[in-house]
């Protein structure tokens, strides 16, 4: 079973480690379009085969997309990352070129694989995919809700000083700082509700620390994070490889569902052998439906500045 990463940058090359590691799939591709650097990302990552013990194949391969050929999943994370004080939505003009050509190009050597897009802004790049090839919308998932709320998690266990495996949360809405939402109110430590421990002001705190998760990273980094990135999408290609009907918030392309249309937005989903096998639609509060709303009424305007 082999995979693809377009994209051999920070976060290509953690998606493509990641899933080597967990040693499900028997190949994983890296392909880009700087001449050798997805070869010399490939054979880097395969002389740690023997010390971490994995045996999946790892191939590099400058822009030949026949590599890719009968690729279960295809993960796009291929153009230009976020500097400080950029936003997702910045990245829009050349980002949408690169998505647009990559995806096709996938597409014509493996028509029936599931797309996971990485690259920003990811809810328009993954409606993007909707709009320009012909494959069902169950196959075309973006990656950020998964990210976001491993981020969010990982703050609230901060606050709780917990240890993170004791945590469950969620957020939704828009990969972006401003339009995502954290779940607080259905967070848990154990089962139990997150403000039987933390007060109301510091769960807001925690939520604000969350949507900024990506900004404070690129202020610290110079540039995106890509370990969580590649840890999350490695996550959502296990469980579709491995059809484990795992839930992930993810962006999807919804047709009447949380009352929105004609739009890529997070929402919860169960991901297995077929991609997105179910959307899973939780009740909202009006307060919670009000910042959906204004969610998606972001990526739409977004989404407005693609050609089309």
């Amino acid at each position: 079973m082999k995979v693809t990463v377009v994209g051999a940058g920070a976060v290509g090359a953690s998606c493509a480690e990641y899933i080597a590691l967990k040693n499900f799939a028997s190949e994983v591709v890296i392909l880009d379009i700087k001449e050798g650097y997805a070869e010399g990302k490939a054979m880097d990552l395969m002389q740690t085969a023997s010390l971490n013990n994995f045996d999946t194949k790892i191939i590099g391969s400058t822009a030949d997309y026949s590599k890719t050929a009968n690729s279960t999943v295809c993960v796009i994370t291929s153009g230009i990352p976020r500097k400080p004080g950029m936003t997702r939505e910045e990245l829009i003009g050349i980002n949408a070129g690169i998505v647009k050509d990559v995806s096709s190009n996938l597409i014509k050597h493996s028509p029936n694989t599931i797309i996971i897009v990485v690259s920003n802004p990811m809810d328009t790049m993954a409606y993007l995919v909707h709009k320009t090839t012909s494959i069902p919308r169950e196959r075309i998932i973006g990656m950020g809700g998964a990210l976001d709320s491993a981020r969010f998690k990982y703050r609230l266990a901060e606050a709780l000083e917990a240890p993170i495996s004791d945590i469950d949360g969620m957020v939704i809405g828009q990969h972006s700082d401003k339009g995502m939402i954290p779940l607080t109110r259905m967070a848990t430590r154990n089962s139990l509700p997150v403000s039987n421990f933390l007060t109301a002001d510091r769960l807001q705190q925690v939520a604000e620390d969350t949507k900024v998760g990506g900004a404070t990273l690129t202020g610290l980094l110079g540039t995106s994070a890509w370990y969580a990135p590649g840890a999350a999408v490695s996550s959502m290609v296990q469980a579709i490889v491995c059809d484990q009907k795992k839930m992930f918030p993810c962006s999807t392309f919804l047709k009447g569902e949380y009352n929105l249309n004609d739009i890529s937005i997070g929402v919860p989903v169960i991901l297995g052998k077929d991609g997105i096998e179910k959307i899973v639609e939780i009740e909202l509060t009006d307060a919670e439906k009000a910042k959906m709303k204004e969610s998606a009424a972001a990526i739409a305007k977004t989404n407005g500045l693609l050609a089309l």
